[in-house]
C-alpha cells in the first residue's frame, strides 16, 4: 500500500467532514453535500423536477428531515436522529404517535450478529417509516407506551446531481462516477467521493487528452438520470470508472466492465498487475454501483468499478460501524495512486507507424542508444524501442506493446516518445 500523503490525510478530512450529513437520493443533504465538494472543485449542480420521465424509472417525491426520535415511557430520547442519521429508516413518511412496545417493534431494525452496531436501511419506493438502532439499546428498552417522531416531507422537489468537468485536448470522454446517497457511511460512498475530488483536483491546470467527467449523483436513479438527459452524447463517453468502498484497508479490487475486454479493463488489469499491488480482478454482475448502469445493453459503455473490499463483502458494510476510523489515509492514498496511474495510460496509449518498416532501422545513427546511457534499466527501454517498431503497424496501441512484451507502459511509452522524437514512428 501507498505511504501516507498529504493527498491522503485530505482525504480523509474530507471524509471526517461529510460524515455527519444525512444523505439520501434526493433531499437537502445532497445539496450540502455538494456544496462541501464544491469548495475542493467547481461543480455544475443540476436539479431535476419530480415526475421528470427517465428511461424507464420516473424522478420520486424529495425528501428531507429534520427531527425524528423514539422516546421510553420516562420521556428520554433512546434513538435519536441527532446522534446519527442512520438511526431513520431512509425516505420515511412523517409519523407523530405514541405506541406500546410491541407495536412499535415492527417498526424496528437492528443487526442480532452485531449488537452494538446500527444498521443502515431504505424504503425509497414503498411509503413506510421505522427506525434503526442497535440490538443491546432494543434488549434493554422496558415494556410500556413510546412516542415516536419522525418529522419529514415526502413532496414534489428535484433530484439533485453535479458534475465536474477537465477539458481535454479532444472532446472524448472518461466518466468518472461516485454516488452521493448515503447518509453516515464513510467507506461506501464518502471515501469514493474523497477519492473523486482528489482525482479531479489532480488534473486541474493541466492538458489532459481526453476530457475528463466528474458525475456526483444518488445510485441508480441518479445514474438512470444522467443517462437520459445525455443520450445524444453518451458515444463520446470512451472510458469510465466507478469509484466506491475506496478506503478500507483491504487490498484493491477492479470489477471489469461488461464487455470484459474494454480498455479500462485492460489498463486496470495491466496497472495493478505491473505495480505488484496485492489485487483481485472480477467478472461484471449486473448487481454492485451504478457501472451495471453505464453497461447496460443499450449503452454499453466501457465502465468499470474500482474498490477495495467490494461491496457487502466486510461485516461493517451499510452499518455504523463503517465510519471514518474504518477509512485510513493510506488505504485512500493507494486508491487515488493507482487512478491517476490508470489514467495516465489512458492518456498516452496511442497507435503508431512506423516510418522505417522494412526492416530494423540503424538506432545507433539516430542516437537512441546514446541517450539511453547510464539508465539503469537500459536493456529495458532498448527492447521496448525494438517492441515499439516491431509492433507499430497502426493496428497496435502502445498497451498492446506493454501487455505483449511484459514491459511496464511508462518504459514503452518512453521508447516510443524516443522513436517519434527521431522521427521513426508517428500517429
Amino acid at each position: 500500500m501507498a505511504p501516507v500523503t498529504a493527498a491522503g490525510e485530505e482525504m480523509h478530512a474530507l471524509v471526517e467532514r461529510l460524515y455527519p450529513l444525512c444523505r439520501s437520493i434526493t433531499g437537502d443533504g445532497v445539496r450540502a453535500t455538494l456544496d462541501i465538494v464544491g469548495e475542493y472543485v467547481p461543480l455544475r449542480v443540476h436539479e431535476v423536477p419530480t415526475g421528470t420521465r427517465v428511461l424507464d424509472w420516473t424522478v420520486p417525491q424529495e425528501w428531507n428531515i429534520r427531527d425524528a426520535y423514539i422516546a421510553d415511557p420516562a420521556g428520554r430520547r433512546v434513538v435519536d436522529f441527532a446522534a446519527s442519521s442512520l438511526h431513520v429508516l431512509g425516505y420515511s413518511v412523517p409519523v407523530s404517535a405514541t405506541m406500546p412496545l410491541a407495536e412499535l417493534r415492527a417498526h424496528l431494525h437492528t443487526l442480532p450478529d452485531h449488537p452494538s452496531w446500527v444498521p443502515y436501511r431504505t424504503s425509497y419506493y414503498t411509503p413506510d417509516w421505522g427506525f434503526c438502532l442497535a440490538q443491546e439499546t432494543l434488549d434493554a428498552l422496558p415494556d410500556g407506551d413510546y412516542e415516536v417522531r419522525i418529522d419529514t416531507t415526502l413532496a414534489d422537489g428535484h433530484l439533485t446531481y453535479a458534475e465536474h468537468v477537465v477539458p481535454g485536448r479532444v472532446p472524448d470522454e472518461v466518466l468518472v462516477s461516485c454516488h452521493v446517497c448515503h447518509p453516515s457511511l464513510a467507506n461506501d460512498n464518502l471515501a469514493g467521493i474523497a477519492v473523486a475530488t482528489y482525482l479531479a483536483r489532480s488534473l486541474a491546470g493541466r492538458s489532459p487528452y481526453y476530457t475528463y467527467r466528474f458525475l456526483y449523483a444518488p445510485g441508480t436513479i441518479g445514474a438512470i438520470t444522467w443517462l437520459a438527459r445525455n443520450a445524444e452524447r453518451i458515444d463520446r463517453v470512451r472510458h469510465g470508472l466507478v469509484l466506491a468502498c475506496a478506503g478500507d484497508r483491504g487490498h484493491l479490487t477492479y470489477k471489469q466492465s461488461r464487455r470484459g475486454d474494454a480498455e479500462i479493463d485492460r489498463v486496470l488489469r495491466h496497472v495493478l498487475t505491473t505495480s505488484r499491488r496485492p489485487h483481485e480482478i472480477t467478472e461484471f454482475t449486473p448487481y454492485g454501483y451504478d457501472e451495471r448502469q453505464f453497461c447496460s445493453p443499450g449503452f454499453d459503455l466501457g465502465v468499470g468499478s474500482l474498490s477495495r473490499t467490494p461491496y457487502a463483502a466486510y461485516p461493517e458494510y451499510h452499518t455504523s460501524a463503517d465510519n471514518p476510523d474504518f477509512v485510513s489515509p493510506e488505504a485512500l492514498a493507494d486508491t487515488l495512486a493507482v487512478c491517476r496511474e490508470a489514467f495516465a495510460v489512458l492518456d498516452r496509449n496511442r497507435r503508431y507507424r512506423n516510418q522505417s518498416p522494412y526492416g530494423e532501422p540503424q538506432l545507433g545513427r539516430r542516437g537512441l542508444y546514446d541517450a539511453l546511457g547510464g539508465r539503469s534499466d537500459t536493456k529495458e527501454a532498448q527492447m521496448a524501442m525494438l517492441w515499439v517498431l516491431s509492433l507499430s503497424d497502426g493496428a497496435h496501441s502502445l498497451l498492446d506493446v506493454a501487455e505483449r512484451s511484459g514491459l511496464p507502459f511508462d518504459t514503452v511509452a518512453a521508447a516510443a516518445d524516443a522513436l517519434h522524437g527521431a522521427g521513426l514512428v508517428a500517429v
